[in-house]
């Protein structure tokens, strides 16, 4: 069996991934595999909350603003990269760290795609036509009917996510969800779950702070320059669409700002969702304490604890 092992830093945004897994990865003396699919997009910075320079200095990053919004990349793209790097880091090294907020990925990494069924052209279009005609409103609406626990989890004004999961629900007669809970892939290497938590006022109001910060940096400016490219998938994002709509005329800076928050808000409450599933991670109320209780996780060939509490 391998003795290698890859660390994953679960949680939901604004709570400290970021410098759990710095520390981890110091303390390993290894290096961090990002898995935020919205920090991958070298233009979009500020409204992501890529780590500070300071931080990406103090410890190699992988996939970390590595391409443009301009170029088409896929999880299935971001599964085989990183398993090359993985392969590549775990030749030399014993350990490595996964940090990132997105679930789709982190499960691309850990356990493989699942098999989606092809889908018919005109089935295609015809979704994509119904969509154009009648909108979001529609599209979340049908998406809900056809698979309501996909519904939970999904980021609802993400268009693209919400037209894939339809088109394999229409053609599968299935449900998305049911595609979803496929046998898992083994990886050549062990796999341990460190999970952040706090109590939701706590980290909505850390949410809250976080947009602040966001707008004092500069992500209205950040947002102007993207506005020529607003139409494509990659900024298709909570902080950007708000700011888009803005610039747009359709309400004022200080409602976009609330926006912003209030969605920011939901995003976390849907990865709260997510992250139930993960009953053998072990949980942490911050990451000084993980980093405290590392010593005895890591002499554990496995351990099972209680699925995170949300109150």
């Amino acid at each position: 069996m391998s003795t290698n092992t890859l660390w994953v830093v679960l949680g939901p945004t604004a709570i400290g991934k970021t410098a759990l897994g710095i520390q981890l990865a110091q303390k390993l003396n290894t290096e961090i595999i990002s898995c935020d699919s919205r920090q991958f997009y070298k233009e979009m910075r500020i409204g992501t909350a890529v780590p500070s320079t300071e931080e990406l200095e103090s410890v190699p990053h992988h996939f970390m603003q590595h391409i443009s919004i301009h170029q088409e990349y896929s999880v299935g793209c971001f599964e085989k990269e990183s398993l090359k790097k993985l392969e590549e880091l775990l030749q030399t090294k014993q350990h490595a760290v996964l940090v990132g907020g997105s679930g789709l990925y982190i499960d691309a990494v850990c356990k493989g795609l699942d098999k989606f069924p092809d889908i018919k052209p005109e089935l295609r279009e015809k979704i994509r036509t119904n969509y154009n005609n009648k909108g979001l409103a529609w599209l979340q609406q049908e998406v809900q009917k056809n698979d309501p626990e996909y519904y939970q989890i999904v980021d609802t004004q993400n268009a693209y996510r919400l037209l894939r999961c339809l088109e394999v629900c229409l053609q599968s007669r299935k449900t998305f969800t049911s595609f979803r809970k496929q046998k898992t892939n083994t990886r050549p290497f062990n796999i341990k779950y460190i999970g952040l938590q706090m109590p939701r006022e706590e980290l909505y109001l850390r949410i809250n702070q976080r947009v602040d910060s966001m707008m004092k940096e500069g992500l209205l400016e950040e947002a102007k320059a993207l506005l020529p490219h607003q139409h494509l998938n990659a900024l298709q994002t909570v902080g950007y669409r708000e700011l888009f709509a803005h610039l747009n005329g359709e309400h004022t800076l200080e409602k976009a700002v609330e926006l912003i928050k209030q969605n920011t808000r939901r995003f976390a409450k849907r990865q709260l969702t997510w992250l139930k599933k993960y009953e053998n991670a072990k949980w942490f109320d911050s990451g000084k304490e993980a980093i405290k209780k590392f010593n005895k996780i890591n002499k554990s060939s496995s351990y099972h604890a209680a699925a995170p509490h949300h109150p």
